[in-house]
């Protein structure tokens, strides 16, 4: 089972104290998981891209720092601090860090 950092109960993380990144790739932190979703920290390191792929649940990225590129169903978003993106199950997509990029992504059941 993984870690999280949150308990299932009333709690709160400053987000920013939670950022690391890592030169060899993702560094990935389970915030909470529950039996309807899973919320993560990502943290991608300037350059580092993720092949296109796809989820069977339906998600969203809620950019924390940084910059970079989303290709989602063959559109391009760019990723900064504010932005909110949805991404439906089995949508295809790729990722870019044109910096330090942090993000929280949240899993939800898919349709």
């Amino acid at each position: 089972m993984t870690a999280t950092l949150l308990p299932l109960q009333s709690s709160f993380i400053q987000l920013r104290d939670a950022i690391e990144y890592s030169a060899t790739g993702v560094v990935k932190k389970t915030l909470l998981k529950d039996n309807n979703c899973q919320y993560n920290l990502l943290c991608l390191a300037a350059g580092l891209e993720i092949s296109e792929h796809n989820s069977a649940r339906n998600a969203t990225i809620n950019v924390v720092a940084g910059k970079g590129v989303l290709t989602l169903e063959g559109k391009d978003i760019v990723l900064e601090p504010g932005v909110f993106v949805f991404m439906p199950a089995r949508a295809p997509h790729a990722l870019k860090s044109e910096e330090n990029l942090a993000f929280v992504l949240t899993f939800s059941e898919g349709k």
